[in-house]
């Protein structure tokens, strides 16, 4: 057992005995031993209590030992406030009482300078800036989280292993990893979960509840994050920058995702044949190769398609929808791929090699067309004989023959 579960252990402990558990640094008092826990790694007070515990005690020592003293105690919870002024707020989260309201939306809130920062979504008043790149937030701490995104800066540390974060709501998160409490149950699956609103968000994917409204457009959110990434679409705000290039998103996982393009990552593995892929949804994508799955249907005729870019192309051979234009010639193509090659009869491009002698070709299909005639392959048979071809057009013209000769002049 290392220093700091011995520490923890025998405070609990004696704690134990007076029903609460209180810590010996900053006098704070916790119903259970796991917030204890989570209490002492996250203030580093283990770090104090050890020094405590090798300091000999002087006529100094003992005469300060309620460092970050707390003398107000509320009645309700036992938590204890070094102001009066904390515990007065406090009390609030007891009584339910929301004393300050905004007129506009009637929206009610314990505590003023939640009140301010909610009336800001009102006015529309950014008054936090970045000074890398000029973003506006409504409130302080919203610019210092962000201003992370640009530093890189993860302040946030686990004293239990080496993982860093940029923000404390993702620490909080992460020692419930190594804690592994799981205490919130759902009562439709097996599902559970170390703090309440997480199980509160997962019962929605039940539920199918959207309580978050977007007061631009109709759309409704399960979560409140997703709300915030959707209000970007209507105000055009693209917080997280690249720092190779100049690219600028409006989601981290965007910035996430772009970020391969630069290293070359590829973190997700197809179990089958081990290909790699930057993306999930490539991989999904590529994973219907394998199991012929093809979820995407034409309405129109019932054809299946694997990939949804497949199936909107493929409606265009209904709808008669050619919206790809050449600028050269004004021919109209239904693909963007039919386009590309359309425009190499314009600019002589060829940019297919052939890697056995020095031929260029326009098309890849001209390429592989062409290779056959070093490899010797004959793919192309005719079922009326054994007559083999490389190329397909040599196969009909072939299969003229047994037309003259089934149906001569």
């Amino acid at each position: 057992m290392s220093g700091k579960d011995a520490v923890i252990k025998r405070q609990v402990r004696d704690d134990v005995k007076k029903n609460s558990l209180q810590c010996k640094v900053c006098y704070a008092l916790f119903a259970n031993n796991d917030d204890f826990k989570r209490h002492c790694l996250m203030t580093q007070h283990t770090e104090k209590l050890l020094q405590c515990a090798t300091i000999t005690p002087t006529r100094k020592h003992r005469k300060h030992p309620r460092i970050g003293e707390k003398p107000f105690h509320c009645d309700v919870c036992q938590a204890t406030f070094a102001h009066k002024a904390n515990l007065t707020s406090h009390l609030k989260t007891h009584t339910g009482e929301k004393p300050f309201c905004c007129n506009t939306c009637k929206a009610s809130f314990a505590h003023r300078s939640n009140l301010t920062r909610h009336l800001r979504g009102h006015t529309g008043e950014k008054r936090f800036c970045c000074n890398v790149c000029k973003a506006a937030f409504a409130d302080k701490g919203t610019l210092t989280a962000h201003l992370r995104t640009h530093t890189g800066d993860k302040p946030f540390h686990c004293n239990m292993c080496e993982a860093t974060f940029a923000e404390k709501r993702g620490l909080i998160g992460h020692i419930g990893n190594h804690i592994r409490e799981k205490p919130f149950h759902c009562n439709i699956c097996e599902a559970t979960f170390s703090k309440k609103c997480s199980l509160t968000s997962h019962l929605r994917t039940h539920t199918g509840e959207k309580p978050f409204h977007c007061n631009i457009c109709e759309a409704t959110f399960a979560l409140k994050s997703h709300l915030k990434g959707h209000l970007r679409i209507h105000t055009g705000e693209k917080p997280f920058h690249c720092n190779i290039c100049e690219a600028t998103f409006t989601h981290n996982s965007s910035l996430i995702s772009h970020f391969r393009t630069h290293t070359g990552e590829k973190p997700f593995c197809c179990s089958m044949c081990k290909a790699n892929f930057a993306w999930k949804t490539h991989l999904k994508s590529h994973l219907r190769t394998h199991t012929g799955e093809k979820p995407f249907v034409c309405d129109m005729c019932e054809a299946t398609f694997a990939h949804k870019s497949h199936l909107k192309i493929h409606y265009r051979t209904h709808t008669g929808e050619k919206p790809f234009l050449c600028d050269i010639c004004e021919a109209t193509f239904a693909c963007k791929s039919n386009l590309t090659r359309h425009l190499r009869t314009h600019t002589g491009e060829k940019p297919f090699h052939c890697n056995m002698c020095e031929a260029t070709f326009a098309q890849k299909a001209g390429l592989i067309s062409h290779v056959r005639n070093h490899t010797g392959e004959k793919p192309f048979r005719c079922n009326m004989c054994a007559a083999v071809y490389a190329h397909k057009a040599g196969l009909t013209y072939h299969l003229k023959t047994h037309c003259r000769e089934t149906f001569p002049l």
